[in-house]
């Protein structure tokens, strides 16, 4: 089950959860926490939907479907949180992935400080894996009450952990790095560590492919790590198919397995996705 926002590109929000969730073998259910104006440069408008509604449609699925896992993305509001985080409270086996979309990749924010009070509080001390970017990990560590807070990035994820998370993935795509360095972080440190080739461009729902993937194999049993793994591995593939069909970001091809036999030409895979 995805809570998401809805992105009317198809590159993220509960668009992208639901094409990773179907390309990986799962029958998504999803909840739609907020409505959004966006192209694939930038989100123009966000109008949360009300928490009594997004507890709704929850509740009527729940009481109808068995579900194997929790994927959360971008919750729209604090009492939606809080509401989600009570729902989930009610379903302590299943495991729970958290992608805390905070901003888009344009910058565009998307929560304020009660919103990041209320991940921190409510919804991490329910939460299998976390997977945040840097930039997210360092906003959700953050702590006023500290001088010149800037933890490096192993600290702020023992916070999130202290918040009662179990793993945090922190991926190192906005790190000015060769290649990308993703970490598995537990309650004892680095769990593994990952690291992929840069790919040129820039993607327009890599985290939210990310997470999904993780729900994804979660759902079928698969150990945290193993997951992670897995996951990874689909997204950067998804992102190496990516194909841009406007002026802004590309858009990764989460069914890159159905254009593998056709033609690359000219930079552009004919058998890209059709819009």
């Amino acid at each position: 089950m995805s809570f998401a926002a809805s992105d009317p590109t198809g590159g993220a929000g509960v668009q992208a959860d639901i094409l990773t969730l179907a390309s990986l073998g799962c029958h998504p259910l999803s909840v739609i926490t907020a409505i959004t104006v966006q192209d694939t440069a930038g989100v123009e408008g966000i109008f949360p939907i009300d928490a009594d509604w997004v507890a709704d449609q929850a509740r009527a699925l729940l009481e109808d479907m068995p579900v194997a896992a929790f994927k959360l993305g971008m919750l729209g509001s604090a009492e939606a949180i809080a509401a989600i985080a009570e729902i989930i409270s009610d379903y302590p086996d299943i495991p729970l992935i958290l992608d805390p979309v905070l901003a888009s990749g344009r910058g565009d924010q998307f929560v304020d400080e009660e919103m990041v009070e209320a991940l921190n509080h409510l919804l991490l001390p329910q939460t299998t894996i976390l997977t945040p970017n840097s930039l997210e990990v360092r906003r959700l560590a953050h702590d006023d009450d500290i001088e010149d807070d800037s933890p490096d990035l192993p600290e702020c994820a023992r916070r999130l952990i202290a918040f009662g998370c179990e793993y945090v993935l922190v991926t190192g795509t906005h790190e000015n790095t060769l290649q990308v360095a993703n970490v598995l972080y537990g309650s004892h440190g680095v769990v593994r560590t990952d690291k992929w080739d840069r790919l040129p461009g820039s993607y327009h729902g890599s985290g939210c492919t990310l997470a999904s993937a993780i729900a994804a194999h979660l759902a079928y049993g698969m150990e945290p790590a193993e997951a992670v793994a897995q996951a990874q591995e689909f997204t950067w593939r998804t992102l190496a198919a990516g194909f841009r069909p406007g002026m802004g970001q590309h858009i990764p091809d989460r069914f890159f397995w159905a254009h593998e036999d056709e033609d690359d030409e000219e930079g552009e895979a004919e058998g890209a996705p059709r819009v």
